[in-house]
């Protein structure tokens, strides 16, 4: 390839480049919507959401191999239209122009506002695991604050994607809303375009590539990166309800979300409890793994993943335990039965790399301190999962471990929390969304300093005389 060539914009390039321009040239013609607008934004959002919810639901299913339905409604349906509902009712009050203090004594009459105005147009990069959610949610935010949005969606979100692009021209002009397919070189060009803010959700690596890119164009983002997210369980908690609400969200969607607990700690008198606990909680509530409510793995690559961490784990001198008995990986349909991994060591892949499926590594602990010691030995989690009734304990977890959120006594909840933000801290992320904080994420909170009529600023010009050393003495007086 010449260097000619290589300077040259790809076909996807310019592609995205072409509806980028058409987005941002309406932005500019009418760049503040106002509330009738953008309450029409986000109910013709709600609509094209529940309007076509099996339609969804069903291409979701067909990009996983097997997606519960139950799931695909909770995690999708019902909280993206939650999502929506809530920010319909607080609306009116988040773009109300704000009032702030002026310091009269050096601006005698002058007025403070901060006014919420769009950013103008936003891109968005959104996974596989729950593509409705983490489109429509974000969007909702976005629309909320007046902006206009391109949407990438994952190669592996291929059905539920091309759907999308059906729909969305049915309920938003181009110049609104455009859905993009993973073409294989849209995702590369896609986080080069100079948007007014991106919002990425995935793993750090790409995270870290997307964030290089935007950089070129001074571009901010808002990063939703996942991490080894644990649980730890005070011996004094009910063990028999800590196992049940942990392992519901770790077989929930396969493992399969950012939030999940990845390892837990157990105290060390409590391992076998715990083991026979978990068998039986799979027993009950996911006792075959070939039935349509136990989601699959998402493609032959991430199957091969979680079969390589058990391999490595037990060739290193780990105990697994297939919680499913006798059920086996089946290949074919991508259903891989739930494992607990114990006696780990720091040269297992386990320890380190974020399982993000149906694997939950188990360690045992003695003193409270271990566990803050080694949490923080790694980098910072998304979330933080504390079970104890102790709230000195709890507040204990939460002052000396940095996580991205937290959920007391569960797991999984607080993302599903609106007048809450969501975010990550360090590697898990950057930026926050969800409620008041998403407004503000997708606004400009502009600054606007009124002066009236008379300022005695005038009096203060140089060359400065005696009258000027006089108020500047007598100014550094009082705010000493």
């Amino acid at each position: 390839m010449t260097a000619a060539q290589e300077t040259m914009p790809t076909e996807d390039a310019a592609m995205l480049r072409t509806h980028f321009d058409l987005q941002r040239e309406a932005y500019l013609a009418a760049p503040v919507p106002d509330f009738q607008q953008r309450k029409q934004d986000l109910l013709a959002l709600k609509r094209m959401l529940t309007e076509n919810a099996d339609a969804i639901m069903e291409a979701i299913s067909a990009d996983y191999g097997n997606r519960s339905r139950h799931e695909s409604q909770f995690a999708e349906i019902i909280s993206g239209a939650d999502a929506v509902n809530d920010t319909l009712k607080h609306l009116k009050k988040w773009m109300k122009v704000q009032k702030r203090r002026v310091d009269q004594t050096l601006f005698p009459g002058g007025k403070n506002r901060v006014i919420p105005q769009p950013l103008g147009v936003v891109g968005m990069i959104v996974p596989w695991n729950f593509p409705v959610n983490l489109s429509f949610v974000p969007l909702a935010a976005a629309f909320a604050a007046g902006n206009r949005a391109m949407v990438k969606m994952s190669e592996n979100s291929i059905n539920l994607t091309r759907l999308l692009m059906e729909l969305s021209p049915k309920y938003f002009p181009e110049d609104k809303l455009r859905f993009f397919e993973e073409t294989g070189g849209v995702g590369i060009e896609f986080s080069k375009i100079p948007f007014d803010l991106i919002i990425f959700t995935g793993s750090g690596q790409t995270g870290r590539a997307v964030m290089a890119a935007a950089a070129q164009n001074l571009t901010p983002v808002v990063l939703e990166l996942g991490g080894k997210a644990p649980a730890v369980i005070d011996p004094n908690y009910n063990l028999k309800k800590a196992v049940g609400r942990i392992m519901f969200v770790k077989q929930f969607n396969a493992g399969q979300i950012c939030t999940n607990v990845d390892y837990v700690f157990v105290h060390k008198s409590q391992r076998e409890e715990f083991i026979k606990l978990a068998q039986e909680y799979v027993a009950k509530h996911c006792p075959d793994i070939e039935h349509k409510d136990y989601t699959s793995v998402i493609d032959d690559r991430s199957v091969k993943r979680l079969v390589d961490t058990l391999d490595d784990a037990r060739e290193k001198g780990a105990t697994i335990v297939n919680l499913s008995g006798d059920q086996q990986i089946n290949y074919e349909t991508r259903k891989f039965p739930l494992h607990l991994v114990l006696d780990t060591t720091d040269d297992m892949i386990i320890r380190h790399r974020e399982t993000f499926g149906p694997l939950l590594k188990v360690m045992m602990y003695e003193d409270h301190e271990e566990v803050v010691a080694h949490i923080n030995k790694y980098d910072r989690p998304l979330a933080l999962y504390p079970f104890t009734n102790d709230r000195k304990l709890q507040d204990m977890y939460i002052n000396r471990v940095m996580s991205g959120g937290v959920t007391v006594n569960d797991a999984l909840f607080h993302v599903a929390q609106h007048d809450i933000p969501f975010g990550g801290v360090g590697p898990s992320g950057m930026g926050h969304y969800h409620g008041k904080e998403g407004f503000d994420t997708f606004s400009k909170l502009r600054p606007v300093y009124y002066q009236p009529g008379f300022s005695p600023m005038q009096f203060l010009r140089p060359p400065y005389g005696k009258f000027a050393t006089r108020v500047f003495n007598l100014l550094v007086k009082q705010k000493s």
